[in-house]
Formats: structure tokens, sequence, C-alpha cells
């Protein structure tokens, strides 16, 4: 899955380019219309299609001049709070690009319509544009729903192959680690991580991860890990309330 672009907006947030086919490329949550077309006129490339994963401004705000320009088709999970929505989805829902298939997964948590778009590859590799739902390291906010609903919704990614890679929405992991190692600060997998990532940005370098990485790196993903539940005096509880605690916790962080 090489033909994934990654550019950069907003100071944090992240948009994607994906060439499906031979000169026949889809966008992924375009905040900045100018952008994506930029790269899409330089490279020579048919924009056919928009994946929204939720409404929020900050990956929506490109979406109706991108349209307007190309004629690409908007697909997202929203029609009343996106604008230009053509196709409609949800959970379970797929969408077909020249050869490949889109698999929707619905993920509400941070909006109740959030959504993640799955394309899965010939070898059983794949990738997952995650939107606000799954950052590296992190999860999203809770703006519309409860924490038990975000829980079930990380456990359907998770439940990916564990070589999926993912593309989440913004570039929060040192943050994201760095609550991790407040919370379990003995961890050496967080102790590692945090010093690779620290690496990559050093660089220059994009931070990537596969869903396999995020379970092991994702302190949000470890709400069943006994060392998490002893440091936050909860080994009795269940984990959607573990999952609730650290949601709770970095919020404050």
């Amino acid at each position: 899955m090489d033909k994934v672009t990654v550019l950069s907006a907003l100071g944090d947030n992240y948009i994607y380019l994906y060439e499906y086919a031979k000169g026949r490329a889809l966008a992924v949550d375009p905040c900045d219309g100018d952008l994506v077309l930029s790269e899409v006129n330089q490279r020579g490339l048919s924009l056919t299609d928009v994946l929204v994963t939720h409404h929020h401004w900050d990956h929506t705000a490109g979406v109706e001049k991108i349209k307007s320009q190309t004629g690409a088709r908007v697909v997202g999970a929203d029609a009343e709070r996106i604008a230009g929505i053509d196709l409609a989805v949800g959970d379970g829902d797929s969408v077909g690009c020249g050869d490949i298939k889109v698999h929707v997964l619905g993920t509400p948590g941070h909006t109740r319509t959030s959504v993640c778009y799955y394309i899965k590859d010939v070898d059983g590799s794949g990738i997952v544009f995650t939107g606000d739902t799954l950052f590296v390291g992190g999860c999203g906010r809770l703006f519309e729903c409860g924490a038990a609903v975000m829980w079930d919704s990380l456990q359907k990614l998770a439940s990916l192959g564990g070589n999926t890679q993912v593309y989440c929405g913004h570039d929060y992991t040192e943050e994201n680690l760095e609550f991790a190692l407040s919370v379990v600060p003995d961890d050496k997998y967080f102790q590692d991580q945090l010093k690779q990532v620290r690496k990559c940005i050093d660089a220059g370098k994009i931070v990537h991860s596969t869903i396999g990485q995020e379970k092991l790196s994702n302190i949000f993903l470890r709400a069943n890990d006994v060392a998490v539940q002893r440091t936050l005096s909860m080994s009795s509880a269940g984990e959607a309330e573990v999952f609730t605690e650290l949601r709770r916790r970095k919020d404050r962080f």
C-alpha cells in the first residue's frame, strides 16, 4: 500500500490521497481544497472520490471546492452535516472505486456518525483511514457519544489484521505517548516508542503505524492490561470503565 500520499495541513491535520489505479485517486478528509487540487494537478491525477470520516470543518472545509473543480463523488455518513454528499454510507457498506472496494466501518464516539474506511489488499494486508477515532497512540475526544460507545468502536478497529496500515486524521503521537507514560511510567514499550517518534519528528518524517503496533503502543487499546488497571487502582473494573478513566485523564493532560 505504497500509493498513499500524506498531505499535512492546518498544523497537525492529515489529508490523504490514495492512487487506487494508475492516474486515478481518491482523497480522504480534505480540509484544504487548494492543497489537494495542487497535488492532483501537479501529478496529473484524476480525482474521482472524496471520502469524509465525519462532519467537523477541519476534515471537510475543502470538499465543496474540490467537488466543483473535479466533479469528484463525495462519500460520507452524515448528509445532514456534510455539504455536498453524493453517496450516504453507513456501517457495513462498501464503495466501489475502480477495481477496489472501500469498506465502511461505523465508529461512533468522536461524533455519533463517525466512520472509518478500510481497504483490504490482495495479500491480506490493508489500510484504514481512521479520521478522529483512532490516532497513533491515542483516540479522539468524545463529543457526541459516551466512552463505552467509543470503546466498542476502537475494538472494531483492533479486530482488523495486525499489518493493516493506520492513517489517522491528526498528528498527536508525541503527546499521546507522553500521556501513556504519565500513567505507566515504567512501561518499556512506551518508552521505546516515544524515543522512535521523537527521532522521526527530528528528521522531519511522518510517524506511521499499524493496527498490530497500536494494540501494543496505544494505551487506550490496553484498557485490559493488568499493569494499566493496577496503576489506575481499577483491577476489578471492566475494560470500558478503564477506558473511560483513561479518556477522562487524557482530557485533562
